[in-house]
């Protein structure tokens, strides 16, 4: 068997690795669990206060055969606790060969037509530290084993805001358009070590914590006439954790807001 094949056979299975999932307790992160976990993948379920929700997933994954699932607490606004979270996985479950950086917050909603007066430099930092900054020292982390194994896949959970601007406020857009430029250097450097490095940027998904009680006008800025689903961006993830092919890209999952990615 040609090592292409191989590999393509590998990566399709999932069998025998491991995901680090952020944010795994919400509708986007707990469908990208469960995707990968029927492919054979285990899943180390990080959460921050959804304890009942990360508990009941890891059951839901468990019942899978051949997959390991543990449930991870950790408040990702304070750096060591990122650490920690690391700590954590790697003790109990192992190195994860795939990392899904997931987590984020939104802090206050000011609209595309708020005052940017009404955001602190406080607020944004805190929003960057939990959307940009826990991201990279997790994959900051997480990198040294996957380039030593030779694989690893890492995607970064973006946002149409990042390419528009978006509803929410210019601290949340900004902290999601960085992740871009982070992505963009790890996949080109790493990319000789096996590892590929990719964004998902979704648009007005509900069934989720951050868009939980969507405002029905917003519907009108998406094309086909409807919110996103969990599981529709979940698959756009699982493409990418499966397609050796597929690095440096911002795959933008929006209805057809957006002509193309940015």
């Amino acid at each position: 068997m040609s090592n292409t094949t191989t590999e393509a056979s590998h990566e399709t299975s999932l069998k025998g690795q491991l995901a680090l999932i952020t944010g795994c307790s919400g509708g986007i992160g707990s469908a990208t669990a469960l995707a990968l976990a029927r492919r054979g993948c285990s899943i180390a379920v990080h959460y921050h206060s959804a304890k009942s929700k990360a508990d009941s997933l890891v059951e839901q994954l468990s019942a899978l055969p051949g997959v390991r699932a543990v449930a991870f607490q950790a408040d990702l606004s304070e750096y060591e606790n990122v650490r920690k979270l690391y700590r954590e996985v790697i003790e109990t479950m192992g190195d994860p060969d795939i990392l899904f950086n997931n987590s984020g917050a939104t802090n206050s909603v000011i609209g595309p037509q708020g005052d940017i007066a009404d955001v602190g430099v406080e607020e944004f930092e805190k929003t960057w530290r939990v959307n940009t900054g826990s991201s990279y020292l997790l994959t900051q982390l997480c990198l040294p084993s996957m380039a030593k194994k030779k694989y690893g896949r890492i995607v970064f959970c973006s946002s149409v805001a990042a390419g528009t601007g978006g509803v929410i406020g210019p601290h949340y857009a900004s902290s999601k358009s960085a992740l871009h430029g982070l992505l963009h250097w790890i996949a080109n450097r790493y990319a000789k070590e096996g590892v590929t490095c990719n964004a998902v940027a979704p648009a007005l998904i509900i069934e989720t914590g951050m868009f939980s009680n969507p405002s029905p006008e917003l519907v009108n800025r998406i094309p086909i006439g409807r919110f996103g689903l969990p599981n529709e961006i979940a698959s756009v993830v699982e493409m990418l954790v499966t397609n050796a092919y597929m690095s440096n890209k911002i795959i933008v999952a929006d209805g057809g807001w957006t002509a193309t990615g940015f």
